[in-house]
């Protein structure tokens, strides 16, 4: 099993998702509504405005993973790391699990998207950010 495990998870990390910035676009939503996880403020680089409206009252849950994805991304590219891997590990450890939206449109468990963008940070490479 674990000689099986591991050329996966090598793979995924391999990915073009794994090369590119994720942001979370938005979660799945009955009603189609975009949730406030600060997509526009990350792409147009507005990081701390992104900062500001995640960590502000929000009718996001705190554990919500996309909210705390993208709050560690921002963090991330202010050079907040330890706060941005805090906000990555809780998103990894949220009872909160869906598949989110990646910028790329793809669509990714929220809990995989948040360890990829925890190993990024570590290893220097390109961050993780959900689209909406």
């Amino acid at each position: 099993m674990k000689k099986i495990l591991l050329p996966l998870v090598a793979l995924a990390f391999a990915s073009p998702a794994a090369a590119q910035s994720i942001v979370v676009v938005t979660a799945p939503q009955a009603d189609e509504s975009l949730l406030p996880v600060a997509y526009a403020e990350l792409k147009a680089g507005e990081n701390q405005a992104a900062v500001d409206k995640l960590t502000d009252d929000t009718t996001l849950d705190r554990r919500d993973p996309s909210r705390l994805i993208n709050l560690g991304t921002a963090y991330a590219r202010l050079g907040r790391t330890a706060e941005a891997a805090a906000a990555y590990d809780s998103a990894i450890g949220s009872p909160i699990r869906y598949d989110v939206e990646l910028a790329s449109g793809d669509y990714v468990d929220s809990r995989w998207a948040a360890r990829t963008a925890l190993a990024n940070l570590k290893q220097g490479r390109p961050l993780l950010a959900l689209a909406r």
